[in-house]
């Protein structure tokens, strides 16, 4: 589905990596010299506060508890009144972060409803493709909820966001404290009274149920509902396009987020993003072994010699941050392998939008490292809400470029997480991709083998290693 070619998408990748190496220059010298006193006011405030809070809830006398807060109100409204100078300083970096992010909530609403109607209603026949479909949806739905689930454990243990230590936007304070759902608030959340306002709204997961039994609706009229089907299909790919104009606009956001962020926090804030590309990874590891022994267990020890056989093109996908580029040697490797072509050219292409292993795993991770950024502490009921959400709202986008920025957006705005928090990401997300490229190919290759071999259509290599 995506319109953007690997080189086009490299080329991106390059811009993007040179704005992020300005930015963060620029956002050096602003951090010593322009926003320099807002910065050391900031800190003397914040360890004034840090004093207050812990004689507070060691007092017992009331007249000196009633002190102590009356002070602490005095140093919240001083660090406020610090913030906003410091804000209204570097506003014209933030503000070419905040209009690409605006930019990407626009097109997140029409892009789930017309590529999830798509998907459903291609799939929603079911019974022709027999025994074939079932298998290999078996499959994905259990990668799929493996990856986000590890990704959720890991960001857990690792905490890679509470280093960030961010304030919350204004706008985001007074809806923070409501991020934990209550069944009633989440079956309102989840079922629409009306799909125009749902839309008009970002309510992603009323969409999604919109768009499911729209999907299946349009399957079960047949011949009838081919028409509707090409209609949406169209649809989707003009937004796909529109999608990649938006995504041409990154590397500008990547300089104003990465120059707003290190005037305000410093060089320090490298550190933390260095961690989280390295925990990022060491996931991606993990997930890797528990794609190949979930492999193993099926097709036996022929598991090491797919993965030797998917050497080049999982080298292309990361060098290209492009499971698509890999796609052709992909399917050329399978065939080799012993798969039959009937099962290679079905499972592939509908891993490609459904099955992609490492995308899921970073949508958690991501998620909740915007949510640590700010402090927001979410109950383990909310986070199995959220992934749940991404279960299904990645599949109907998963061939999108840059998909995950997406996905994302739309995830913070239905749990009230801030989404000027995707800013944090838009520097790193390149370095990123091409981890979850790579495991992508992996986990689709894993995923044809073992469909083969439960179909008996797995037949030995037609050609060495």
């Amino acid at each position: 589905m995506a319109d953007i070619k690997p080189q086009q998408k490299s080329r991106l990748t390059l811009y993007i990596i040179i704005a992020l190496l300005l930015g963060i220059g620029l956002g050096f010298g602003l951090n010593k010299s322009y926003v320099n006193n807002e910065n050391e006011a900031l800190q003397a405030t914040e360890v004034k506060l840090d004093i207050v809070k812990k004689a507070l809830t060691q007092s017992a006398d009331s007249s000196v508890h009633r002190t102590l807060t009356e002070e602490k109100k005095v140093l919240t409204r001083e660090r406020s009144a610090l913030l906003a100078t410091r804000d209204k300083k570097l506003e014209p970096f933030s503000l070419l972060a905040d209009i690409f992010l605006r930019l990407i909530k626009m097109i997140v609403a029409p892009l789930v409803l017309c590529t999830l109607i798509v998907g459903v209603a291609k799939l929603g026949d079911i019974n022709s493709v027999g025994r074939i479909g079932g298998k290999t949806l078996l499959w994905f739905i259990s990668a799929s909820l493996l990856s986000l689930l590890l990704g959720l454990i890991l960001v857990n243990i690792f905490k890679p966001g509470i280093a960030m230590n961010l304030p919350l936007p204004d706008s985001a304070e007074k809806v923070v404290n409501s991020v934990g759902f209550s069944l009633r608030d989440f079956l309102y959340h989840t079922f629409p009274t009306s799909v125009v306002e749902s839309m008009a709204k970002n309510e992603i997961l009323q969409i999604v149920v919109f768009s499911l039994f729209f999907g299946i609706a349009t399957a079960a009229i047949g011949e009838r509902g081919k028409i509707v089907i090409e209609l949406f299909d169209a649809v989707a790919h003009v937004i796909l396009k529109l999608t990649g104009y938006v995504m041409n606009f990154a590397p500008v956001a990547v300089f104003g987020a990465m120059a707003a962020v290190v005037a305000k926090q410093g060089l320090t804030i490298l550190k933390t993003y260095s961690i989280f590309i390295g925990e990022f990874y060491i996931g991606l590891t993990l997930l890797w072994i528990l794609l190949a022994l979930a492999g193993f267990v099926i097709i036996g020890n022929r598991i090491p010699e797919l993965i030797r056989r998917m050497k080049e093109p999982i080298l292309l996908a990361f060098s290209t941050a492009s499971s698509e580029a890999a796609f052709p040697k992909t399917m050329e490797e399978l065939e080799k392998f012993g798969c039959k072509d009937k099962i290679v050219s079905f499972v592939l292409p509908l891993g490609y939008s459904f099955n992609l292993d490492g995308s899921m795993m970073y949508m958690t991770f991501a998620s909740l490292f915007i949510a640590q950024s700010y402090g927001i502490q979410l109950d383990l009921t909310t986070q199995i809400s959220m992934l749940l959400v991404l279960m299904v709202t990645s599949k109907g986008i998963a061939g999108v470029p840059r998909a995950s920025l997406v996905v994302i957006a739309g995830t913070l705005a239905t749990f009230n997480i801030p989404e000027a928090g995707l800013a944090l990401l838009l520097g790193i997300d390149p370095l990123l991709d091409m981890g979850r490229s790579a495991t992508n190919v992996v986990g689709n290759s894993i995923a044809t083998a073992v469909v083969s071999k439960w179909e008996n259509a797995l037949e030995k290599p037609t050609e060495k290693v």
